[in-house]
């Protein structure tokens, strides 16, 4: 497979240390809003503005940290911190006691994302020819996902064998999150780009160009929807999937998204990764108006992996597409205007969930998000012929 995809040493070792992050990342997410509503006793909506809080951290600091590594060229130190970050939030979940505790692991794990992505995706755009972007990214993200397809499982054995062992799982955690800090350390290889000091990019939406800003907008609007797959994991327990059959549900959709993520990116090189997005688009709306209408537990089991190959063709064909359009000494500030744009939407899109879910019900939860990602694929088609 790497002989076929001639991806560079840099790629392969991003692959890695993700694969070991979402291990970490993912023995806990799809625990947490159970054991924040369960053991915790917190409401629909304070998982919403957890989660909202938490992503609109991450992406705040994206921006910066990508104008910061454009800026200095610090990319790898800028990774390392990110992940080390992370890394430190695992033992205070394991210990915490109330939601608010909580949410300040979550806020401290979401500043190490928002320090890390950036740094990282331009580290891959950097090390990869522009016709082999959504190859690259798709492998990314395929690496990425077969993590989060190991974290559920492992975290399933522990709970296996250990009764009411969600503290232990968290706590364990941090091993593999500490192994991905080390191979950033030892084998990534920066690229050093030569600087003008009069070029040094600039903090403002006006100096990317047209295609970049309406690309943003068509973002901003489906993130609106995009709410945390919190909701997805509740509304599994909400039609009487068991717990301890979560870990199962969600490890089978990071399964099918792994599987995908990399096939999928090399298709979109070959059919237009513009097509590929606008596809992903509609078929975003027509799982989520499955999710909303959804009757059964045995419904969720087939709607989770048709979600997973959602993620395996958007995903890393919305950051290469991202790549293909912004300017070579911009990338990372650019890739972090991006992430920005789809994590502090995530908190009014999580707020307004758990608000439509408390006072109405998670089919129109559900429904509302299918509709703004119809409404961003029209924006996107309508803003496919525009230049500059």
């Amino acid at each position: 497979m790497a002989k076929k995809l001639k991806l560079s040493r840099n790629v392969y070792v991003a692959g890695l240390v993700s694969l070991c992050m979402d291990i970490s990342s993912e023995m806990v997410y799809p625990l947490l809003p159970l054991f924040l509503t369960t053991v915790l006793g917190a409401s629909k909506t304070t998982v919403g503005i957890i989660e909202g809080i938490a992503e609109a951290t991450a992406s705040i600091l994206k921006v910066f940290s990508g104008w910061l590594a454009d800026k200095l060229g610090k990319k790898k130190l800028l990774m390392t911190i990110g992940y080390g970050t992370s890394a430190l939030s695992r033992p205070i979940i394991a210990g915490a006691g109330t939601w608010f505790e909580v949410l300040t692991a979550r806020f401290i794990d979401r500043t190490g994302k928002g320090i890390r992505t950036a740094p990282r995706d331009a580290i891959i755009a950097d090390s990869t020819p522009k016709e082999q972007l959504g190859t690259a990214f798709g492998f990314h993200r395929t690496m990425d996902t077969i993590g989060a397809v190991i974290g559920p499982l492992a975290a399933f054995i522990i709970l296996y064998f250990v009764a009411d062992g969600l503290r232990l799982v968290f706590l364990l955690s941090a091993i593999p999150a500490v192994a991905a800090v080390l191979l950033i350390i030892f084998f990534i290889k920066e690229k050093k780009h030569a600087r003008d000091g009069a070029a040094l990019p600039k903090l403002s939406i006006k100096s990317f160009n047209g295609p970049f800003r309406r690309y943003l907008v068509v973002i901003g609007i489906f993130s609106l929807g995009n709410f945390a797959d919190a909701f997805i994991i509740l509304r599994a327990e909400n039609l009487g999937v068991a717990k301890t059959h979560i870990t199962i549900i969600y490890l089978i959709y990071n399964l099918v998204y792994a599987l995908s993520a990399a096939p999928l990116g090399i298709l979109a090189d070959r059919v237009g990764m513009k097509r590929m997005i606008f596809a992903g688009f509609l078929y975003y709306s027509l799982i989520f108006i499955g999710f909303a209408f959804a009757a059964t537990g045995m419904q969720m089991w087939a709607l989770f992996p048709l979600f997973g190959i959602f993620k395996g063709m958007s995903d890393g064909t919305q950051r290469a597409y991202l790549a293909s359009i912004s300017q070579p000494e911009r990338k990372a500030t650019a890739f972090g205007v991006y992430h920005m744009v789809v994590g502090i939407t995530l908190l009014p899109a999580s707020i307004i969930a758990g608000i439509l879910w408390d006072t109405f019900g998670p089919t129109e939860t559900f429904l509302y998000s299918a509709v703004l990602s119809f409404i961003a694929a029209a924006v996107f088609l309508a803003g496919r012929g525009k230049k500059g």
